[in-house]
C-alpha cells in the first residue's frame, strides 16, 4: 500500500498537467468581451473574446479575472466577471451503451429507418454559477467622474471632485478649510480654499491586485482668511489669489473598482496678510474618490 501511494505521488509530480485537470475557466456569454491589459477598463484593450470562448482563469481578483492572452505584451489579459460564467471546464458526456436491438427485416411496406445526421450544433454546456454583476445592467465601471473628500497638513479637510478624460487630461476641484495658531501672535486664522486645477496622468502601472495612476497638476488657489482675536473686534478678513503645483498617484484596487485612493504632495504659494501666520508652502494630502461614472 505504501509503495502504491508513493508511486501515485511521484506520477503526479512528473505529470503536473493532471493537477490542473479541474482548473477554473470563464465561458464568455456576451457577443464580444473586451480583454484588457490590466484589471481596469480604462487600461488598453489587447483583444476580444467571442461568445462561447472558454478561457482558463489563472487568478480571480474579485471583479476581474486574469486569463492567458498570447497577443498581449506580457502574455496575460483581464476579463471583467460580468462578461461570462465562471466554473470548471465542461467535460464531454460519455456515450452510454444501449442494448443491441433485434434486427428487423425490412419490407416493401415498411420504410427503412435513416440514422439522424450529425450537425455542427455544439453541445449545451452544464450550467455553472452566474457571476455577480456590478449594477442592475451588468455594465463595467469606468473612472470618469469621482466625488470624495480629502485631508491634509495644517489640519485641512474638505471635499474634492475629479474628472478624467481619455487623453490623460483631467480636472479636479478641491474645497478645503483649515486653521492655525502662532507662537508669535495672538488669535487664530481660519482659511477657506477653492482650488481648481488641471491634472495629467502619466504612465499607468498595472498589477494583479491594484492599478496605480501617477499624475501631476497645476492650479490656482482662491483663499479667504479670517483673523479671530478677542483683542480685535470685529474680526479681520482678507481674500487673495495664489497658485499650487503638485504630484501624486491614484490607486484603484481590483476588488473595489469604483474607489480611488490618492496620495499627493505639492507646493502652494498663497498670500499671508497676517504677520506671524505664514503657513508652510509644502503640503501633503490624502484624498478618496468614489467614481459614480
Amino acid at each position: 500500500m505504501i509503495r502504491r501511494t508513493a508511486a501515485l505521488i511521484l506520477a503526479l509530480m512528473i505529470h503536473p498537467a493532471l493537477l490542473h485537470a479541474q482548473e477554473t475557466v470563464v465561458t464568455i456569454t456576451v457577443e464580444s468581451a473586451s480583454v484588457y491589459k490590466g484589471p481596469s477598463n480604462v487600461t488598453p484593450v489587447v483583444g476580444h473574446a467571442s461568445r462561447g470562448t472558454a478561457l482558463p482563469v489563472t487568478r480571480n481578483l474579485g471583479s476581474w479575472l486574469k486569463v492567458p492572452w498570447p497577443s498581449a505584451p506580457d502574455g496575460v489579459g483581464y476579463v471583467h466577471v460580468t462578461m461570462g460564467r465562471v466554473g470548471a471546464p465542461v467535460a464531454p458526456t460519455p456515450a452510454t451503451r444501449t442494448p443491441a436491438a433485434r434486427p428487423v427485416r425490412a419490407s416493401a411496406s415498411q420504410p427503412t429507418a435513416v440514422p439522424p445526421q450529425k450537425t455542427g450544433t455544439p453541445q449545451t454546456p452544464a450550467r455553472t454559477a452566474d457571476v455577480v454583476r456590478n449594477g442592475p445592467n451588468g455594465t463595467t465601471i469606468s473612472h470618469v467622474l469621482g466625488l470624495g473628500a480629502q485631508v491634509g497638513s495644517m489640519s485641512s479637510f474638505g471635499a474634492s471632485a475629479r474628472v478624467w478624460r481619455a487623453n490623460h487630461l483631467g480636472l479636479q476641484v478641491g474645497v478645503t478649510r483649515d486653521s492655525m495658531t502662532s507662537d508669535t501672535a495672538p488669535g487664530r486664522v481660519t482659511s477657506t480654499q477653492i482650488e481648481p486645477a488641471l491634472v495629467y496622468s502619466l504612465l499607468d502601472s498595472v498589477h494583479d491586485y491594484f492599478w496605480a495612476r501617477p499624475y501631476v497638476g497645476y492650479g490656482v488657489s482662491f483663499r479667504h482668511q479670517t483673523l479671530e482675536d478677542p483683542a480685535v473686534v470685529p474680526s479681520v478678513s482678507d481674500t487673495g489669489l495664489g497658485f499650487r503645483a503638485f504630484g501624486g498617484a491614484e490607486l484603484t484596487f481590483a476588488g473595489v473598482t469604483r474607489f480611488g485612493l490618492s496620495v499627493e504632495g505639492g507646493y502652494r504659494h498663497a498670500p499671508a496678510p497676517f504677520v506671524g501666520f505664514e503657513a508652510s508652502p509644502f503640503s501633503v494630502a490624502i484624498a478618496g474618490h468614489w467614481y459614480i461614472k
